[in-house]
């Protein structure tokens, strides 16, 4: 009972921490807004999908990706995730899972269709693409057990266009902690971590420190010479799972220039869904569900974000065709206009969520670019 009233605190004290009062918004504002604004999301998982066949020119009856919604939702850039689950570890096959999603990126999505998307390397490329009215397309790493300890595949990979690696996923790698697993916990970046950490700024790719440790983040933060990012978590203080971040972690990254990227899924979000989860430990009753989080819970999230690490700090990682659970109103990619009209009714200006929306996260490229060797 006295954790239910903690959230219920927490909760309100987020929400009261947006810029105004809600106000009214006018349908014909939601959508000159919307349509100004650059939308980069930094974590989809529909690559999962296509790399079995999915063409995202079709309509989905189930999932939460496809071109059509992509572009009612106003979506502008997304980092599709070329995901490696940690049973690829155990095979001793991550790489070659890595190289099938990441040509699922390039080829499925980019290249089946070039008249929707191009395929994105930069910041700059990610606003070429808008002033040709496309989407951009770029790719994430999910897994560093896919280097499969050589930076000589780390650096094999970004020449294929990879721009930010997950330093860990779900399994503690040999060389990172993950937060996924008890081994982990305590674990942070090993020597050889630290070299890998050092590579990806020399190279100019982005540090991604989701799924890691807590151990792990500090680890990254003191070895980073580039600004790391988050590129779908959410704030512990409402949601107390251990992927998401605490407000120390989010005021350590928002020193280093970074963002954390708020995940939509529901147990990131909600901590009645986190509760009835697996992510508690409690495991879900056979045959029932959990709990949908709120359009409302999103906008607590990211307004314990704003106060705590500031608005440069905050962007959007939805974690779409990755999580079971989205909250209700943010259903699918199409739903963005949706997030927008909340955030204006209390009181963000055009300019706030331009930042959140993805100027602050073309800050972060920008920065990480800019430290890369020549």
């Amino acid at each position: 009972m006295k954790r239910r009233w903690r959230y219920v605190l927490s909760l309100a004290l987020a929400l009261s921490s947006s810029p105004q009062q809600r106000r009214a918004v006018s349908d014909e504002e939601v959508q000159r807004v919307h349509r100004s604004l650059l939308l980069i999301d930094t974590h989809n998982d529909v690559t999962s999908e296509t790399v079995k066949g999915l063409d995202l020119a079709l309509p989905r009856a189930a999932g939460h990706t496809d071109i059509g919604r992509l572009k009612k939702g106003g979506v502008g850039a997304v980092f599709f995730a070329a995901y490696v689950a940690g049973s690829y570890a155990k095979e001793g096959r991550s790489a070659h899972r890595a190289i099938e999603m990441i040509d699922t990126i390039r080829r499925d999505i980019v290249e089946r269709h070039p008249q929707d998307f191009l395929f994105a390397t930069s910041a700059a490329d990610i606003e070429r693409a808008r002033r040709a009215g496309k989407i951009a397309a770029l790719i994430g790493l999910e897994g560093g057990h896919a280097i499969e300890n050589s930076v000589r595949l780390l650096r094999q990979f970004h020449v294929l266009g990879v721009r930010y690696m997950t330093l860990t996923h779900s399994n503690t790698n040999d060389w990172a902690g993950s937060s996924g697993d008890a081994a982990g916990l305590t674990t942070g970046l090993s020597g050889f971590g630290r070299e890998v950490v050092a590579e990806m700024n020399r190279l100019g790719m982005l540090v991604d420190i989701s799924h890691v440790s807590d151990k792990t983040f500090y680890d990254v933060i003191e070895a980073s010479k580039a600004p790391p990012f988050a590129s779908h978590s959410s704030c512990r203080a409402l949601a107390n799972i251990r992927r998401n971040m605490s407000d120390d972690m989010i005021r350590a990254l928002a020193k280093k220039g970074g963002v954390i990227q708020i995940n939509f899924g529901c147990e990131f979000v909600s901590q009645r869904s986190a509760d009835s989860s697996s992510w508690t430990g409690k495991g879900i009753p056979k045959g029932a569900k959990t709990p949908p989080a709120t359009l409302d819970e999103v906008l607590a999230q990211i307004a314990h974000a704003v106060k705590v690490g500031g608005i440069d700090a905050v962007g959007i990682g939805s974690d779409y065709d990755g999580v079971k659970c989205v909250p209700e109103g943010l259903e699918d990619v199409s739903k963005f206009p949706n997030l927008t009209r909340a955030l204006l009714e209390r009181g963000y200006t055009a300019e706030q969520i331009r930042k959140i929306y993805g100027g602050n996260l073309l800050r972060v490229m920008a920065a990480v670019e800019n430290a890369a060797a020549p």
